[in-house]
Parts: C-alpha cells; structure tokens; sequence
C-alpha cells in the first residue's frame, strides 16, 4: 500500500510538473503575442501617419519632387542594396536559419559609443545604420538611410536627404532630427564618447532642416568630411535622449542598443555580459528593399581557441579563424575541408599589431618618454623572426599605421630592422648600463630596465610572442615580464593608462585618420593616445592633412606624418596578419571583395539554401 501512496504521489508530482512546464510555455505564448500584436497596432497607427503626411505633401505642391526622387531611385540611383538584390535572384536563395558566430573574449558592453572593441562594433554593425554606406566592389559611396546628398562648393557644408520610409526597430520613424540628436548627444561632455568626440569634431554642428533634410556644416574643408557625416551610426532620439539627464545610467551601461538596422536585440536594455552570447533577432519592420536572410545571429562567447574549433567541427558555428600554426594541418583534415569553404588572403583593409610603449604614468614621465629608448626597444623587436616562426610566414611586415599598399605610405620609410648592437648603443647613449655585472642595465636612476607586457591572456600566438620577445629582450640586458590579462581588464587598463608597454591591433580602412592615436590631444583618460605620446610637428602635419582636400598635396602630408612616427615610435609597428578562415560550406554566395570576406557584410548578403538549413 505505501509503495502505491508513494508511486501515486509520485505520479501527481510529475503531472504537476509538466503542468507547469505547459501553463509557462503557453504564458510566453501569450507574452509574445502580445507584444507582436503591440508592435502591428503601432505600425499601423505609423502607417496611417505616414499617408497623412503623404496627403500633406500631394496638396501642398511637392509631390512633383517626391515623384522625381523616386524616379532616380527607380532608374539607378545608386543604393547599398544592389548586392543584396542580386543574392535574392540566386536559383538556391532561401530565407531562415541562424548565422551563428563566436567572439574569442567576453564583452564588456555592446551600449554604442560606451564599447571600445571591434567584436561590440560587430554587433552594432546589424544593428544600427549609417546614411551612406561604401559599395563593396567599387568602394563608392551608395546611398542607406539618406536617398540622396549635396556637397558645396567649398565643401564645408553636406546637405543629406533622407528616405521616407525608415523606421527604428521599434517602429518610430526616424527622422533628419534624430540625425542632428546623435552628433548632439556624442559632442556632449556628459557622455562618455571621447574616441567619437574626437572623430567628430572637425564637424561644426548638425541641423535638422526638416523631417527629412540635415546639413551638416564643417568649420573648415576635411577630406574625409563624406565619411565622416554619413557614416556616423544613427542613435533614436527618442529611447536615448533620456539619459542626457542621467548620464552615469548610459556610461555604466552595458546593453542599451536600439537602431534601425536588419537586426535587433529582443530587449534593447536588458543584455549583460553573464549571458556568455549575443542573440539578434531579425528586425520585423526593416525598412529596407531587402529583406535580411537569417532568422537570428547569435555569437557565442569562446574563449579557447581549441574549444572554438572543436565547436566549428561539431558545426555549432559557421565560421573558425585560424591560427597560422594549424592552418596547413586543417587544410589536410579531409572531413573538415568537405563541409568548409576556405579563405586566405592579405584583407585591403587589414589592420595591424603593435606594441605600445607608455611614456606617462600617475603623471610622471616613464622611461618610454626616450624617443631613443622607443628605438632601442623596435631594433631589438626581431620581427621577421616573429613572422616566420609564431606566424609561419601568414604575414607581413608593418611599418606604419598605413598599408603598404595605400597612398599614404612613402615607400622610402623602411621597417627599422634586428639590430642588438645598435640597440646597446642607443640605450647607451640614454644612459643605460650594467653598472654592477649582474647582466641587467641600469637607467641612470641605478633601477633595473624592467618593465611588464600586457597582452592579452587567451591568444595562443601573441603568448608565444612574447615568451620569445622575453628572451630576446633579455640578451640586451632588459627584463620583460609577460602580463598575460583578461580582455575586459585590459581595456580598463587602457582608459587608465595603467600598463608600462601593451601589445594590440588596430581595425584598419581604405585611408585612415591617424589624429585619434597619436595626436597630442588624444591623451585624456579614455583617449586612444593611451601611450600619452605628444610630438607637436606631428600634431601639425595632422591637422594640415585632415584639412588638405587636395589628394597629392594630403598624401605628401601623410607621407611626412608616417617619417616622423617611424623615428619616434610611439609603437614598434609589427605586422599585419593574413585572413585564414574556414567557413561552414552551407553558408552561400560567400566571397571575397575589394572590403575583405562579405560573410558579415551588411546590407546581408549570404544565406542558407532551404535544403540545407538546420536551425529554426
């Protein structure tokens, strides 16, 4: 009798359960109905908006111009979508299942202009849009949120019109006024957005002229003044401006992401670090003529990178970068290579990898602030060596923050080569010796040359670096200690000049503004002058580029700025590293173009064939 009490109670527990489990699943049922219902009632009520104002328009005379712009838009007047366009027409192109992707490090925010690092702008890239975007394969500017821009004639004034039918992804339209609210809002000191202060601020001021006309106005000629004004992210007023009035809120924030772009958070407020992944939905209300592919893209975070390829193999991620040193033994893996496309090539935007050497700490000048030190420290940087033996040849040579292929590069300024004897006499002349034959230099304060290299801690490639620079280093008679550091602490590091030397990368670009890193007035805490390197020739040759519209007098500028960085190094300049990157082959229309692999670009350009889906 009791074994049949217990087995009944037993049996009443799990019907109680799954009860449960039943009432929760139907609840959520019921919570997104609702809020997809919410959303329809709104979108209507917009709609309905819109033909009013469309009445407005027809009565007042203006129809005629609206009819135009739609003509040239109807007869080719260049947009971003034309890639997107031609994926559609592909006899396999399919809608639905998840890109699923992996950052190698965990974010600390995605909140735009709070994020610093390249994996949250990847995020933010599907999310939030600019008014121009670069058309992959000719590089021009295409038109995005704007329909159609004016540039004066002395080019100190971009007047931009707007599309009419773009809205957030909360269905409020968005207008030139949030336009004019977004360059209000980074220009504000409130806000903690010195890196897009500083990018900004050749811009005057910004004016919405109507709901779908915005000026911007230069207070003298930039040459980079049409990326500048078009290709600034566009924020809603209406879900940020309150934090204009709780400040600390939106600085301390780590998931407020809101915009008009193919995808979006579910909840634009709620994502925090200790959820491990990003998950964005497909934007219901996208305005644009192409609708995005993918139900959801989701990055997961995995920090080792042989726990991200063996989650590659497992195909639970569509794409794997890979380390030189196991490139060569995948290519030979047969199961791999059946299901992966492959991808090796030198990106024409890559960035490159330096080692920043900081030259003020708690305000007192360190003993990096010695251009000759600086030199001393590259020509015992065996760089070569480097790339033959943790690159495996993947790579090449940076002498500057400028490509090697870009205008911008004077082939006269040469990488400073290996040379120890040199660098002795260098540290030498700076007053370095073994002043008591233990091997180790003296400065001329009697300490030890000792220093620590922050790098950060889950990068096989850049460990074995700096194991071997230790060595290097230490035949010179200098002691590196390796500091190998969490992502999120580095970055904390580098907004408090808390390092003595740090090795990073930078996010290159087709002709790159070099006033953010190395301008003297880049120094203040959260500059990216996080070095505090300050050089006032350089300072003036930056600023005379940045306004040098003319294309052969701005390229002598940069050209002269590159000599000058090459002679102070500020970083010693590394290298850049070749794309190796195998990508899951059921992912289509992949391929390689003057911006580097379209899998992430946006418009979205890849898909999934229907019959080779497998994530609803």
């Amino acid at each position: 009798m009791r074994i049949g009490l217990w087995v009944g109670f037993g049996l009443m527990g799990i019907m109680l359960l799954l009860l449960m489990i039943q009432v929760d699943r139907q609840w959520q049922r019921m919570t997104d109905m609702t809020r997809i219902m919410q959303e329809q009632s709104e979108d209507i009520r917009r709609t309905r908006g819109l033909l009013r104002d469309l009445e407005q328009t027809v009565r007042s005379g203006q129809f005629q111009v609206a009819g135009e712009t739609a003509r040239e838009v109807a007869t080719g007047t260049p947009d971003a979508f034309d890639r997107a366009r031609r994926a559609l027409d592909q006899p396999d192109y399919a809608s639905g299942d998840w890109l699923m992707l992996a950052f190698g490090t965990g974010l600390r925010t995605i909140t735009p202009l709070v994020s610093s690092d390249a994996y949250a702008s990847e995020v933010q890239n599907y999310v939030l849009e600019s008014l121009i975007a670069r058309d992959p394969d000719t590089l021009e500017w295409r038109g995005l949120i704007a329909e159609d821009w004016q540039v004066s004639e002395d080019g100190k004034t971009i007047t931009f019109r707007l599309r009419r039918d773009v809205s957030f992804s909360d269905g409020m339209a968005l207008t030139a006024h949030d336009v004019q609210f977004t360059f209000d809002f980074i220009m504000n000191e409130v806000i903690a957005a010195p890196r897009d202060r500083a990018y900004l601020s050749r811009i005057e001021r910004v004016t919405a002229l109507d709901d779908h006309t915005v000026e911007f106005f230069f207070a003298e000629p930039y040459f980079n003044s049409l990326q500048l004004a078009g290709g600034m992210s566009v924020l809603p007023a209406h879900f940020y401006s309150r934090y204009l009035d709780d400040p600390r809120t939106f600085n301390e924030s780590r998931g407020l992401l809101l915009g008009s772009g193919p995808y979006r958070l579910a909840n634009p407020e709620t994502w925090t670090p200790d959820q491990g992944r990003v998950e964005l939905e497909r934007n219901p209300r996208y305005w644009g003529p192409v609708d995005p592919p993918f139900d959801r893209i989701v990055w997961r975070v995995i920090e080792n990178d042989s726990a991200r390829l063996t989650t590659f193999r497992n195909q639970d991620i569509d794409l794997y970068g890979a380390r030189p040193r196991e490139y060569q033994r995948l290519l030979d893996d047969e199961a791999l290579m059946a299901r992966s496309h492959h991808f090796e090539y030198m990106s024409p935007t890559a960035g490159y990898a330096y080692i920043a050497w900081n030259q003020e700490r708690a305000g007192q000048p360190t003993r990096f602030a010695d251009p000759r030190v600086r030199q001393a420290m590259t020509l015992m940087t065996d760089v070569d060596r480097i790339m033959d033996e943790v690159m495996l040849g993947y790579a090449e040579r940076a002498v500057s923050p400028f490509s090697p292929r870009s205008p911008q590069h004077d082939p006269a300024n040469m990488p400073i080569p290996f040379d120890l004897e040199r660098a002795r006499a260098l540290l030498a002349e700076a007053g370095y010796a073994d002043r008591n034959g233990d091997g180790i230099l003296q400065g001329p304060d009697g300490r030890n040359f000792e220093f620590e290299l922050t790098f950060f801690q889950d990068n096989e490639d850049t460990r074995r670096m700096v194991l071997f620079l230790r060595d290097l280093y230490a035949r010179a008679g200098v002691v590196m200690r390796p500091r190998p550091t969490e992502w999120s602490v580095m970055l904390e590091n580098l907004r408090q000049k808390d390092f003595d030397a740090i090795t990073l990368g930078w996010t290159s670009g087709i002709e790159i503004d070099i006033f953010q890193m190395f301008h003297s007035t880049q120094t203040m805490e959260g500059g990216d002058n996080f070095m505090s390197y300050r050089n006032p020739e350089l300072d003036r040759l930056i600023d005379a580029a940045r306004a040098e519209v003319d294309e052969d007098a701005r390229m002598k500028l940069w050209r002269e700025a590159e000599r000058i960085l090459v002679e102070d190094q500020p970083y010693t300049f590394l290298f850049r590293r070749h794309t190796l990157a195998f990508v899951d082959k059921r992912i289509a229309n992949i391929e390689n173009t003057a911006l580097g692999l379209n899998l992430m670009a946006v418009p979205v350009e890849v898909y999934v064939p229907q019959a080779v889906q497998r994530r609803r």
